[in-house]
C-alpha cells in the first residue's frame, strides 16, 4: 500500500512538470495581454492593396496565429525536476518512517502499560501471600506458645482446697491443701479470715484477710506431687468464739446468718526458673450448723475460689 501510493504521487508531480514548457511557448505567440496580433492593410505593400478611392472603406486582414512551437527542456529544468522528485520521495519516505517509528513507539508504550500492569499486579499478589504467610506465622506461633503454656500448665503443681473431717472427732473438720500437679510446690505464705454474713452477696467483693498480707509460715511446707497439708481446722465449737454475742448465735444456729470461712494459699513451682511469678489458690467454706451435727463445704463467689 505505501509503494502503490508512492507511484500515485510521483504521477501526479510529474504531469505538471511535462506540460510547463507548452505553455510557455504559447505565451511567447500571444500579446501580453493574450490578445492576437494583427496586421493592419495599410501595412501591406502598394501592390497588394489596388487602387485608393474615397467611396470604398480599407478592410482590415488579420493574419492568423502561427501553430505553437514546443520550448526545448532545458537542461536546468531537468535537473529541477528531477531535484523536486528525489525532495519528494525522500520526504514521503521520511513521512513513511516516521509513522512506522511512531506505531513501533506506540506498541512499545502499550507493552510497557501491560508490562507495568502485569508486575504491579504481582507485587500485589505477592503482598497479599506475604500478608497470607504473615498470618499464617503468626496463628502458628500463637498455637506454638498457646501448646508451650498448655504443657508448662500440665507438668507445674496445682494446690487444690478439700474439706476432711476429723478422725475420731465428731463436728470437725481440716481445710486441706493437696499437689495435685507433677511438679513439687512450696507454700510461701497463706491468708485467712471467718465472716458471718447473711448471704454470699453479703460478702465483700474483694476478698479481705485479717492481716494486710499473707504470713509466711514458720517451716518451709514443700508438697510432692499427690501431698497434703492441714491448712485450717474447725470446729463447732469455735462457733462460739465467732460470735460474740447470744443473739448473733441464735441467727447463726437457726440459720439467718451464715459463717463463711475463706483464705487463700500462696506457692511457687520448684522446678520452673526462679525468676517465675508465684501462684495463688483462694477458697472458701461454708459452715453449716446444725442441732446435733454440723457441716463444711466449698461455697462462695468465684471471686473467693480463684486459681493462678
Amino acid at each position: 500500500m505505501p509503494i502503490r501510493g508512492l507511484a500515485l504521487f510521483v504521477v501526479l508531480l510529474v504531469i505538471p512538470q511535462a506540460s510547463r514548457p507548452v505553455f510557455a511557448q504559447a505565451s511567447d505567440r500571444t500579446g501580453g495581454n493574450g490578445q492576437t496580433l494583427s496586421t493592419p492593410l495599410n501595412n501591406l505593400p502598394q501592390s497588394a492593396a489596388g487602387p485608393t478611392s474615397n467611396e470604398y472603406l480599407q478592410p482590415r486582414i488579420t493574419v492568423a496565429n502561427p501553430v505553437p512551437v514546443p520550448a526545448a527542456w532545458t537542461l536546468r529544468d531537468q535537473i529541477t525536476w528531477a531535484a523536486n522528485l528525489v525532495l519528494v520521495i525522500l520526504g514521503y519516505v521520511g513521512i513513511m518512517l516516521a509513522v512506522s517509528t511512531l506505531r513501533k513507539i506506540e506498541s512499545q508504550t502499550r507493552y510497557a502499560e501491560s508490562a507495568a500492569t502485569a508486575a504491579a499486579d504481582a507485587v500485589q499478589s505477592a503482598l497479599k501471600s506475604m500478608a497470607s504467610v504473615a498470618a499464617a506465622a503468626t496463628d502458628a506461633a500463637q498455637a506454638a506458645r498457646l501448646n508451650a503454656e498448655a504443657i508448662i500448665h500440665s507438668e507445674r503443681p496445682w494446690i487444690l482446697i478439700s474439706v476432711e473431717p476429723s478422725l475420731g472427732k465428731q463436728n470437725n473438720f481440716t481445710i486441706v491443701a493437696t499437689n495435685r500437679g507433677r511438679a513439687p510446690a512450696q507454700i510461701v505464705a497463706t491468708a485467712e479470715r471467718i465472716k458471718v454474713a447473711t448471704d454470699e452477696a453479703s460478702l465483700p467483693s474483694t476478698p479481705e484477710y485479717e492481716n494486710e498480707g499473707p504470713s509466711a509460715p514458720r517451716n518451709p511446707i514443700i508438697l510432692l506431687p499427690g501431698e497434703s497439708i492441714g491448712i485450717k481446722p474447725f470446729s463447732r465449737e469455735d462457733l462460739k468464739g465467732i460470735c460474740w454475742s447470744e443473739e448473733m448465735l441464735r441467727r447463726v444456729e437457726n440459720w439467718e446468718e451464715k459463717v463463711y470461712i475463706y483464705g487463700k494459699v500462696i506457692y511457687k513451682d520448684l522446678v520452673a526458673l526462679p525468676d517465675r511469678q508465684n501462684h495463688e489458690t483462694a477458697w472458701c467454706c461454708w459452715y453449716i450448723h446444725g442441732r446435733q451435727k454440723s457441716g463444711l463445704v466449698i461455697a462462695g463467689p468465684p471471686e473467693y475460689n480463684l486459681h493462678t
